[in-house]
């Protein structure tokens, strides 16, 4: 193999979303020279990403790098990495929750952690943000369990139960849950006028806005949202005008190109019968506690994410906020939420509120399940490597 490297990679299901999962001792040390591999391992740039392991599609275009731990109260190091699909970009910022739920099982799988049944707890260290996740993985036999009852909207069959707390990402960006020390504010966005939204940051930050307010029902499937593109607009503006509130960047005009995927954004609405767009099925409004349609990178997200999941879970429990306005009165007793998505519905243990005048956030525990798909090697062509 003269004109190719190899590189050995595990495909791992992580919740709702696929990505490749590699040893950071596998990865060239060189930040530039690794994300240049990394590129080429998804086909980045192209719109099919046809020449690599890339699903076209931001949900399967999810990286992960593991390695022995930095941190002494940790069992393994977790970098996410958010791979462009026409933008040759590996992106750091964020974070991804139904990846992370594919580490505690990746690291079983390559002895970075002792077995333990039937529970292996692994202590992740997100590195992207120095902040740690708990991870509860069932073992069957002295090997991971991939049979289960557990099943999660968005993704076909049942699965093994794994619970993933994320209590240690409160302000995990902006060091502080409510970026702007308020529940609620009002933007002025041109070409709209005021928006009243609620900025929580927790897993990741999030901009919530009353899905009604630009004339939507929060039920919408993600082809509705995509196909109006006046509805897209609109909702840019007002993610960039929050990033400028709280600092991510300095003019709002410039907030795709200078903040492209932080703060997400979010439609909220209160709890209402939808159709399930992946089954054509009606999930009642019963099921859910709160409505939300959340885009990321200016795409829908065709499920919801694990880290939407936890801002989504604080800012209901918080007073005054736009999500917890719209939360069912019976669910505001609760230590747990459940968020209506496009494609059923997530649930988060959550325990979070106002003490002393200060949001906390003691408890955020999503379930998600995970598999292994492949182990192997990807090949990549070194004229990509230069």
């Amino acid at each position: 193999m003269n004109q190719q490297e190899r590189f050995r990679c595990t495909i791992v299901r992580g919740g709702t979303s696929k990505g490749v999962f590699m040893m950071r001792n596998e990865l060239p040390q060189d930040p530039k020279l690794r994300d240049k591999v990394i590129l080429a391992i998804y086909g980045t740039p192209d719109i099919r990403q046809i020449d690599g392991l890339g699903g076209a599609d931001f949900l399967t275009s999810k990286f992960a790098m593991i390695g022995p731990p930095t941190r002494p109260d940790a069992d393994v190091d977790y970098t996410f990495g958010q791979v462009g699909i026409l933008l040759p970009k590996v992106d750091y910022t964020t974070t991804c929750g139904n990846i992370s739920a594919g580490v505690g099982p990746f690291a079983i799988h390559h002895g970075l952690v002792d077995i333990k049944e039937p529970i292996t707890n692994v202590t992740i260290h997100l590195t992207n943000n120095n902040r740690i996740l708990k991870a509860e993985i069932p073992i069957v036999d002295g090997e991971l369990a991939v049979e289960g009852d557990c099943k999660i909207d968005g993704c076909p069959g049942t699965g093994a139960k794994i619970r993933i707390d994320w209590s240690d990402t409160a302000g995990i960006v902006t060091q502080k849950i409510l970026p702007t020390g308020n529940a609620k504010d009002v933007l002025s966005v041109e070409g709209i006028g005021d928006v009243t939204v609620s900025i929580v940051d927790a897993g990741n930050p999030v901009v919530f806005l009353h899905a009604e307010r630009l004339g939507f029902k929060g039920t919408e499937s993600p082809f509705e949202i995509e196909e109006d593109k006046g509805l897209l607009d609109k909702l840019e503006r007002i993610r960039s005008v929050a990033a400028q509130r709280i600092g991510f960047v300095k003019d709002w005009k410039n907030g795709t190109k200078d903040s492209q995927f932080l703060p997400f954004i979010a439609m909220v609405n209160s709890a209402s019968d939808f159709i399930d767009y992946t089954t054509g099925k009606t999930v009642g409004a019963e099921s859910c506690d709160v409505m939300s349609r959340l885009l990321f990178n200016q795409k829908m997200h065709k499920t919801y994410p694990g880290t939407g999941t936890i801002s989504t879970g604080t800012a209901a429990q918080i007073p005054g906020t736009v999500v917890n306005e719209l939360l069912k009165e019976s669910a505001k007793k609760k230590k747990e939420v459940r968020i209506g998505h496009p494609a059923g519905v997530i649930t988060i243990e959550v325990d979070a509120g106002i003490e002393n005048n200060k949001p906390f956030l003691k408890k955020a525990v999503i379930i998600r399940t995970a598999r292994i798909i492949m182990d192997g090697y990807v090949y990549v062509r070194k004229s990509l490597m230069q």
